[in-house]
């Protein structure tokens, strides 16, 4: 973000200083916008020239292609557009240096005007080397499974279709017909089950009963052996 915003800065430095170019002294006091695009490609000549039919028309172009590439943040087209400044300024001292036979700095030479030219085309190809542009977005396989084969390698012989289903050669029973499941019964919920704390008295327990009462209704029962005596061996 931060490489972005300095490389737009750059870039619009630059286009400004080259659009501001042609208003200032070119040579020997000559401007830019004096100057016709004819000239360019058949020699210097002292014939004045329209705005636009002169060096103002590529510097605004070049200006114009840099909001655009700022506003897409893109580095191609900014390098586009420096390269458009720097190629018409070169191509101008060519045909200039052809016409003086030679090339001068000062007061009967090269001006302000072509200086500004050249450090706004070299501030745009550096705003474009700034720049990191617009983000790549990366399309990640949702899956790790080989790709299909193309349609040219697939073999139609092992499958017959037909209007319903597609089935192997060597299995010549179709399919059976899809039947749709029976809808879902509606089962009403059954009330909870209260559970029943109450539970059933118990009886009271006895203890002795059976040797109180060993006969029934109550009546003592026969009696038993009394207590055995030891043997008498000759007494």
């Amino acid at each position: 973000m931060v490489r972005n915003v300095l490389g737009c800065l750059i870039a619009l430095i630059g286009a400004t200083a080259a659009v501001w170019s042609p208003f200032r002294p070119w040579y020997d006091g000559r401007h830019g916008s004096d100057v016709r695009i004819e000239d360019l490609f058949n020699g210097i000549t002292d014939n004045s020239a329209t705005l636009f039919g002169s060096l103002v028309l590529p510097m605004v172009f070049a200006g114009l292609l840099t909001l655009v590439g700022v506003v897409l943040r893109s580095r191609l087209v900014i390098t586009v557009a420096g390269l458009v400044v720097l190629g018409f300024t070169i191509l101008w001292m060519v045909r200039q240096g052809q016409t003086a036979g030679e090339l001068t700095a000062g007061t009967h030479g090269m001006g302000v005007g072509a200086a500004n030219a050249l450090g706004g085309g070299a501030l745009l190809i550096l705003g474009a080397l700034v720049m990191r542009g617009r983000p790549r977005r990366v399309l990640e396989r949702y899956d790790d499974r080989e790709p299909y084969p193309p349609p040219e390698s697939w073999d139609p012989e092992p499958y017959i279709g037909d209007t319903h289903s597609i089935y192997r050669a060597d299995d010549d029973t179709p399919p059976a017909p899809w039947s749709a499941p029976p809808p879902p019964t509606r089962q009403h919920p059954q009330p909870p089950t209260r559970p029943n704390h109450r539970q059933p008295p118990t009886r009271p327990v006895e203890w002795g009963k059976e040797q109180r009462y060993p006969g029934a209704h109550g009546q003592p029962g026969p009696p038993g052996p009394g207590p055995q005596q030891p043997p008498d061996n000759g007494a």
